[in-house]
């Protein structure tokens, strides 16, 4: 029993590494590495919080409730991201694979999960819950924020999924407990 199920974990890492790989060569086309570039910066927060800070601006108390809504979810997701990257400690594909280019420097040294994705998938759920016509603009923004991870060597995609999972359930939660 534990030799099968090392062995699906083994065909999932190297498929992890494959998909990933496939994926990194894009980054050597000439737009798309810039491209991945400006989005990965925006999805480490800038974005995020430029939309906290004009949610008031635009709709007043409202909008306030809902920038401050995202920003104490942002706190729970950095415990938990910071928590779990400790405890997994999985190099970032670049510095294991040397046919993975790293397209951007790396916040730190880990993979798992994306935080990046996590916050992002956190943070559209709550946004989208107190504004449902910014589902259009923040799914396709998430989408290319984990995409920009994998893109950029930075992440496996099991980093990215997981850390999509680890967003929803936290802007779930998140929602429950405000709700």
């Amino acid at each position: 029993m534990i030799s099968r199920c090392q062995a699906a974990i083994n065909q999932l890492a190297q498929l992890d590494r494959e998909i990933t790989l496939l994926i990194n060569r894009t980054s050597r086309w000439r737009t798309v590495c810039p491209f991945f570039r400006v989005i990965s910066s925006l999805g480490n927060g800038k974005f995020w919080y430029a939309m906290m800070a004009t949610l008031p601006l635009l709709h007043g108390h409202y909008g306030m409730q809902a920038g401050l809504h995202m920003g104490f979810t942002a706190l729970t997701t950095l415990v938990v991201y910071k928590s779990v990257k400790g405890m997994t400690q999985r190099p970032r594909p670049s510095v294991v694979h040397e046919a993975i280019m790293q397209g951007t420097s790396a916040l730190d040294e880990f993979s798992f999960p994306s935080g990046h994705t996590m916050h992002s998938v956190s943070f559209s759920i709550i946004a989208v819950a107190w504004f449902p016509a910014l589902l259009p603009l923040l799914l396709t923004f998430s989408l290319l924020v984990a995409m920009s991870r994998i893109v950029l060597g930075l992440h496996y995609p099991t980093d990215v999924v997981l850390g999509a999972v680890f967003g929803l359930i936290i802007g779930e939660l998140s929602l429950l407990l405000v709700g």
